[in-house]
């Protein structure tokens, strides 16, 4: 029997598994690390964190199967994407990480649409200029820190550090290069274009492979620290979505998934390059070889929920403690029992601000139409269908650009709950389901390393043989015809609120 290994380098934990080639989960490890702000709107980790949870993780799932080292052929690597580290001559890390949801650079992002161009770095790296991406970081290093620029000779992404720590070789893969926006995303390559306006010399950057590409082995230094055999290859990986893609199937066009967890994101497979030129969805490079995915991103989904658990839901979190159930499932529960629209409460859940698709840092949430015949579980079914709203913007960009969705899948804390999982079919108008397999990520990177080694012939193939389909939620088209008339009064309350966002902002 062939093994394989996903490393999944998240923000709060690096999570290692070891599966068999079936799919089948053998060991499993994680370990967790703090998040560092050392000023308001500030995100740093230390990469030296992500290396010690890596190589701990790693020993602990070898030397708890009793797997012998020859049989693990391959691992993957997945994690956060976005995230800045740079390293010096000698390979050590200068500087703490900037990461993904670092908003100190608005004045770079400025920057990089005065010297590019807001269209053409569209057409380019197939996403307007953000604050969270790793181009804005380089060049905030570069007016704000010079020193540690000018010791700079390595600039890569968090999973390709791990990969350097692994073998050795300074290496990325297209789905997190993607991020970078330092790639020409439609050619899969550096744009030398971009490099040249930002003044970024192309020596800094890691060689692009493609996911499923062999980028090296492991030295024989960690080999002996983890036990692991010399022999076992290190693929590309990818980040953490197109990983999470892979891991549940997603690797054709047609097919998409929803995830709700602290954010919120719709992505979807494209065998073309497809990009909006208004920049409200981000297009990347996916993990299967010449093809692309479109996503879009809601930043308060599940976060919304447990906002209002935390503030308001104390009753039900003692009653879930009594019980011994999830306090989910109780306030689920609940708002399965009132009607669609929630007695015409409508909630915009814009708690941290919107990417899209308004790419707004300003909006906030609102609850519109509140009254005194609304209850709580009112308010807990409004949290629900105005994320699911929001999830709706996202899929009809993507309508908008011709990726038609007919099979969506379900990920992430929210998509365990029946009631939301049917308020996303009413309102998408397809099946939503889920899959057997809970990994995520790490399964994906492990499926990548396994078509890199030859285990499998493709990522397609594999997918087919691994992953099996689980809860399945059809659309009801008197629900579906209810939602979408309670949608339009959703879309207007943005335009309608958008001045008074921006005034409050300012006060």
């Amino acid at each position: 029997m062939n093994y394989l290994i996903g490393i999944d380098i998240g923000t709060s934990a690096t999570k290692t598994v070891l599966f068999d080639e079936k799919g089948a989960v053998i060991a499993s490890a994680s370990q967790e690390y703090p998040l560092y702000q050392p000023k308001n709107g500030w995100a740093e980790q230390k990469p030296e964190d992500w290396k010690e949870a890596s190589l701990e993780t790693l020993s602990r799932v070898v030397r708890e199967s009793g797997v012998k080292a020859e049989d693990i052929k391959g691992i993957g690597l997945s994690g956060q994407m976005h995230g800045l580290v740079m390293l010096d001559e000698a390979g050590e890390v200068i500087r703490p990480s900037i990461i993904w949801c670092d908003q100190r650079t608005a004045a770079e992002v400025e920057d990089m649409n005065r010297l590019i161009g807001r269209e053409r770095l569209i057409e380019i790296t197939a996403n307007p200029a953000l604050t969270g991406w790793t181009a804005a970081k380089i060049l905030w290093v570069k007016k704000n820190e010079p020193e540690n620029y000018e010791r700079c000779r390595h600039i890569l992404l968090p999973k390709d550090y791990i990969r350097y720590v692994l073998t050795g070789v300074f290496a990325t893969e297209v789905s997190d290069a993607s991020g970078m926006q330092l790639l020409d995303v439609p050619n899969r390559c550096w744009s030398d274009e971009v490099l040249q306006k930002l003044d970024i010399d192309r020596s800094l950057l890691a060689d692009v492979y493609e996911s499923c590409e062999v980028t090296g082995k492991v030295l024989p230094e960690i080999a002996e620290m983890t036990g692991l055999s010399v022999d076992t290859a290190v693929v590309g990986g990818a980040g953490d979505n197109a990983a999470a893609a892979v891991g549940t199937g997603i690797v054709r066009d047609g097919t998409a998934f929803t995830t709700i967890g602290t954010s919120g994101v719709v992505f979807a497979h494209s065998s073309k390059v497809t990009i909006d030129p208004k920049g409200r969805v981000h297009t990347c490079c996916c993990a299967v070889p010449g093809a692309w995915h479109v996503m879009g991103v809601t930043q308060g989904a599940g976060l919304s929920l447990k906002w209002f658990r935390d503030n308001f839901c104390q009753d039900y979190m003692e009653e879930a403690d009594k019980q011994g159930v999830d306090v989910y499932d109780l306030m689920g529960r609940d708002a399965a029992e009132r009607e669609i629209g929630s007695n015409k409460l409508i909630f915009l859940p814009y708690l941290m601000g919107e990417r899209t698709p308004h790419l707004d840092p300003d909006c906030r949430g609102v609850f519109f139409g509140l009254s005194a015949i609304h209850t709580k579980p009112d308010m807990i079914r409004s949290v629900m269908e105005g994320v699911s709203f929001s999830l709706n913007d996202c899929n009809h960009i993507l309508q908008e650009m011709g990726i038609n969705v007919e099979k969506m899948m379900a990920c992430g804390g929210g998509g365990k709950s029946p009631l939301w999982r049917q308020m996303l079919a009413d309102m998408y108008r397809c099946e939503v389901n889920t899959v057997r397999q809970t990994e995520g990520p790490a399964l994906g990177a492990a499926i990548l390393a396994g078509v890199g080694t030859g285990i499998y012939e493709s990522v397609e193939q594999a997918c087919d043989a691994l992953i099996s389909g689980d809860k399945k939620s059809e659309p009801v088209s008197e629900q579906a015809d209810a939602y979408e008339k309670l949608y339009e009064v959703y879309k207007d309350l943005y335009v309608d609120l958008k001045d008074s966002f921006k005034k409050l902002a300012n006060i």
